[in-house]
């Protein structure tokens, strides 16, 4: 846990805030299985699983208003200030993160339900690398809140551009697919949402980042942050342009 220095004379206050960490770290690890297994879903064609991820999307909600309610309550009884107020305020954005991250991996669990109905439409090897990538931020944004480490929490912040990269790939593909035949529409549109979904769960791994550099720091970080979604701007030409 990040260092509350010095260390506080009421024991229970330090209590709380380990307390608080330990929530913000097992919902971390639920948003986290959540877009693991969403991306699964889409892969292994499985509508059990989608399902499943649907369904434990409640959990994350709870927990999010358990978070809120606990800062709440430190923020009346124990008036901090300084760090453990940042860290405080940090961990009530945080949770409002995870809870995002957990719609985003419902959202995709419900298309790869429709997708799974639909013919087969390219290859999901981008979807997996994103799902990886984005998976692998998340754990360290996390870790670098519970371990207060500037350094960690900067390097995802700084990794966001190659997720974006791989979206903007899927993105060209899937607008080719439907230029290519109009029944491949259903399942391109479905992958887009999907592709998107994944991009802005990058976005919040990034958001966790920057407020834990500011946490443990105390002052935001000035650079403009690193992206690379340039969808907005495609220009897709007909096959044989």
């Amino acid at each position: 846990m990040p260092n509350t220095s010095p260390q506080h004379i009421v024991r229970s206050y330090d209590d709380d805030l380990k307390r608080l960490l330990e929530m913000i770290s097992r919902m971390g690890g639920l948003a986290e299985r959540q877009v693991a297994d969403s991306a699964q879903a889409l892969m292994r064609r499985d509508t059990e699983l989608a399902a499943d991820v649907v369904q434990r999307d409640a959990a994350l909600d709870e927990m999010e208003r358990e978070v809120e309610a606990f800062c709440v309550r430190l923020l009346a009884l124990r008036q901090p200030m300084a760090q453990d107020l940042r860290l405080i305020i940090a961990c009530m954005k945080i949770s409002q993160d995870l809870e995002r991250i957990g719609d985003y991996a419902r959202n995709g669990a419900k298309r790869a339900i429709v997708v799974s109905q639909q013919p087969s439409l390219g290859s999901f090897n981008g979807f997996a690398r994103m799902a990886e990538m984005v998976q692998e931020n998340l754990k360290d944004a996390i870790d670098a809140l519970v371990e207060g480490d500037a350094a960690k929490a900067d390097a995802v912040w700084a990794a966001d551009a190659p997720i974006d990269g791989i979206y903007n790939g899927i993105f060209r593909e899937m607008l080719t697919f439907m230029m290519e035949d109009p029944r491949n529409i259903t399942s391109a549109t479905h992958l887009l949402f999907i592709a998107k979904n994944m991009e802005r769960i990058g976005d919040h791994a990034t958001n966790i980042a920057e407020r834990v550099h500011f946490a443990v720091l105390g002052k935001m970080l000035t650079e403009e942050r690193p992206k690379a979604d340039v969808s907005a701007s495609a220009v897709v030409r007909p096959p044989g342009e």
